[in-house]
């Protein structure tokens, strides 16, 4: 009995954190606080193109070798976009159901472009994560990625990027994504801290600007490297195979 009524107990105390607004706004923060250190940690990695094939082709020759771990880190970090999706999108129908008529003359005072884009923003970039996953993960679109290795028989990262970004349509994909990631985050991080209870009318213009700061330092991160090999900063010193959608 006793066990039975602590499970029933344990149970009915975690309710409110899926069944309440403020629990899913928790959800929404801690899930999006996950996903904003892992795109810091996603560029770091990623800028080592700057320094050469074997720099970034070790990279991922390590990434490989913590193989067990990489796929507890891809099932949280799946977890968090799945659930940050979810409980967004819960929470904007519950805001619409809240106000079913909408205002005669639309009150946008104290909003923004990238606020009111956040919805579109954010399936944008999913549609995007699921192209670029298909392209470098899974190498569905060019299979002959998987045979492409370096002089020390590691597999060549470093020219399967250079390739596909030398690619225009790709690259430029690439670039209104990251763009679209930005506007997410511009809004998104401050609302973080707001959500946490961090914020008060005194930070919160403080957070609103280190906000923006980092989610167009992660833009221009990202979008450096498409722009760098379009421009031919970052090259293959062989041959560079043609890009399959360009051809």
């Amino acid at each position: 009995m006793s066990g039975s009524a602590s499970s029933k107990k344990s149970c009915c105390s975690c309710s409110p954190l899926f069944s309440s607004s403020i629990g899913r706004k928790w959800i929404v923060a801690l899930t999006g606080i996950v996903l904003v250190l892992f795109l810091i940690g996603h560029l770091l990695g990623n800028l080592s193109i700057f320094l050469g094939p074997d720099a970034m082709n070790a990279y991922a020759a390590f990434l490989k070798s913590t193989e067990e771990l990489l796929w507890v880190v891809r099932i949280v970090l799946l977890t968090c976009v799945v659930l940050h999706i979810w409980f967004t999108i819960t929470l904007w129908h519950e805001n619409k159901r809240a106000r079913p008529q909408k205002y005669a003359v639309k009150n946008e005072l104290g909003t923004t472009v990238y606020a009111r884009l956040m919805r579109i923003s954010g399936l944008t970039v999913l549609a995007f994560v699921l192209y670029h996953l298909a392209q470098f993960t899974w190498q569905s679109f060019n299979p002959e990625y998987k045979t492409w290795v370096d002089a020390q028989g590691r597999h060549d990262v470093y020219r399967m990027v250079v390739t596909a970004f030398s690619c225009p349509f790709v690259s430029g994909f690439y670039l209104i994504a990251v763009g679209l990631l930005g506007m997410h985050l511009s809004h998104g991080i401050a609302s973080l801290f707001q959500t946490l209870g961090l914020s008060n009318q005194k930070l919160r213009p403080v957070l609103e600007r280190g906000g923006l700061i980092l989610a167009w330092i992660l833009f221009v991160g990202f979008a450096s490297i498409p722009a760098s090999v379009l421009l031919g900063l970052v090259k293959v010193t062989s041959g560079l195979p043609s890009c399959p959608v360009c051809h």
